[in-house]
């Protein structure tokens, strides 16, 4: 069956044909919701919350992009998220400093040594520390386009942002994350270290 065939049963209330439709997009949801929150579990929470939405409110879709549809309820997922824990922060201090990279098996290479893999692990830790120093607009933008791949136009369905937005916070967000690599360089490997110039 195809995506629009399991969207047009969902809306009927066929659970199966939901369900069918998350499996296609729960890895990327879940990617998204770690990347803008940096925090396995508070992910999973959001990525639940998300399918949750979409289920209850799959019947008022009224067609486009699905993926748009279902990222921009993540994105609203992942901002309550952010807004309860600025409300009430819990999070120590080592606790921030500790950043579980997500596995991107696509991008694994078997040809890889271990410490290969080790310093693109670290790599990996400090572009997300980086993500998390960024507002909240900022880093949504940065994810959906450097993480998500997602066009311009694209991002402004998802996040309800103008074009013009959505480049200015782009923009603002490479720059901040170019700033912060250079002044974490010591800790990055030496052949990720961003030269100053």
């Amino acid at each position: 069956m195809d995506e629009k065939a399991l969207i047009d049963a969902a809306r009927q209330g066929d659970v199966s044909s939901f369900n069918r439709l998350v499996l296609s997009y729960q890895s990327m949801v879940y990617n998204l919701a770690y990347r803008i929150l940096g925090d396995r579990h508070a992910a999973a929470d959001a990525t639940q919350d998300a399918f949750i939405s979409a289920f209850r409110s799959i019947g008022k879709f009224r067609g486009g992009s699905f993926k748009a549809w279902l990222l921009r309820i993540v994105t609203n997922a992942c901002y309550d998220q952010l807004r309860r824990k600025q409300r009430r922060p819990t999070a120590s201090l080592d606790a921030l400093l500790v950043v579980e990279p997500v596995p991107i098996r696509s991008l694994t290479d078997p040809g890889e040594s271990p410490e290969e893999h080790a310093l693109r692990q670290e790599l990996s830790r400090a572009i997300q520390v980086g993500i998390g120093t960024l507002p909240p607009e900022q880093r949504v933008t940065l994810v959906l386009s450097d993480v998500q791949g997602l066009s311009y136009q694209e991002i402004a369905e998802v996040t309800g942002a103008s074009l013009g937005t959505v480049k200015s916070r782009l923009s603002r967000a490479r720059g901040k994350m170019r700033d912060f690599l250079l002044e974490q360089r010591e800790l990055l490997p030496s052949r990720y270290r961003l030269k100053n110039e």
